[in-house]
C-alpha cells in the first residue's frame, strides 16, 4: 500500500476564519499594535505651553481620528477577505500595516495629552467590517471605488483638523500631516489600480455616517 503522508496545508473553515478574525479584533481594539516606521512627532518640543482648552481641543479630535483608524483596520481586513484578486489583497494588507502605524500614532498622542480612545471603538470596528465585507462582495473595482471614496473622505477631514489643531500643538499637527499624506496615497493607488466611481447617493451616505461617526467619537 502506498503511504500518503499528511499533507502540511491546512484548509481553514468559515469556523476558523471567523475566530482568526475576532481575534484580529479584539488585538486591534485592546492592544498596541507593531509599529513599523517612526512616530512623526518623536522628537518634536513645543514652541510653549497647550493651555487645558487646548489640550482638551486636541484630545477630542486625535480621540476621533483614532476611531477612524480603527474603522479603517476594520475596512481593509474586511475588504482584503472578500476581495477576488490576490494581488489586491497584498495592496490591502499593505494599507492596513500603514493604519495599524497611524492607529499606534494617535493611541500614544491620546496617552501624552492624558487622555483615552473612544470608548465606542467595538462598535466601529464591527461596522466597519461588515461594511468591508460587503464592498469586497460587490466586486473588486467596486471594492476599490469604496475605498478610493472612504480616503478621500479621510484626507478632507484630516485638513480639516489642521486647519482646526491649535498652533502650539506641534505634536498632533506633524501626526495629522503625515497621516494626511499616507491616505492620499492609498487613495491614488486605488484609482490607478482601476476603481469604479461610486453613486452619488452612496458617497452621502458614507459622508452622513462619517459626521455621526466624529461627533460621537469626539465625546464618548
Amino acid at each position: 500500500m502506498k503511504y500518503n503522508p499528511p499533507s502540511t496545508f491546512r484548509h481553514y473553515t468559515l469556523a476558523d476564519q471567523f475566530i482568526s478574525h475576532l481575534d484580529l479584533a479584539l488585538d486591534h481594539i485592546f492592544c498596541e499594535q507593531n509599529t513599523q516606521r517612526a512616530y512623526p512627532a518623536e522628537g518634536i518640543a513645543h514652541d510653549r505651553p497647550i493651555s487645558n482648552e487646548e489640550r482638551q481641543s486636541s484630545a477630542s479630535m486625535m480621540r476621533v481620528n483614532h476611531a477612524g483608524e480603527m474603522a479603517a483596520q476594520a475596512l481593509y481586513h474586511g475588504q482584503s477577505l472578500t476581495a477576488r484578486d490576490p494581488s489586491l489583497r497584498e495592496k490591502l494588507r499593505q494599507a492596513s500595516v500603514d493604519e495599524s502605524d497611524h492607529l499606534n500614532w494617535c493611541r500614544r498622542r491620546l496617552t501624552e495629552l492624558d487622555e483615552r480612545p473612544s470608548l465606542l471603538d467595538p462598535f466601529w470596528y464591527a461596522g466597519s467590517f461588515v461594511i468591508g465585507v460587503g464592498a469586497g462582495i460587490a466586486g473588486d473595482r467596486w471594492n476599490l471605488g469604496f475605498l478610493a471614496e472612504t480616503e478621500c473622505q479621510v484626507v478632507k477631514h484630516l485638513e480639516g483638523h489642521l486647519q482646526r489643531l491649535p498652533e502650539s500643538d506641534v505634536k498632533s499637527r506633524a501626526i495629522a500631516a503625515q497621516m494626511r499624506d499616507d491616505e492620499q496615497g492609498h487613495a491614488d493607488l486605488a484609482v490607478n489600480l482601476g476603481a469604479a466611481p461610486l453613486p452619488a447617493p452612496i458617497k452621502v451616505a458614507m459622508q452622513l455616517t462619517s459626521k455621526i461617526m466624529t461627533a460621537l467619537a469626539s465625546r464618548i
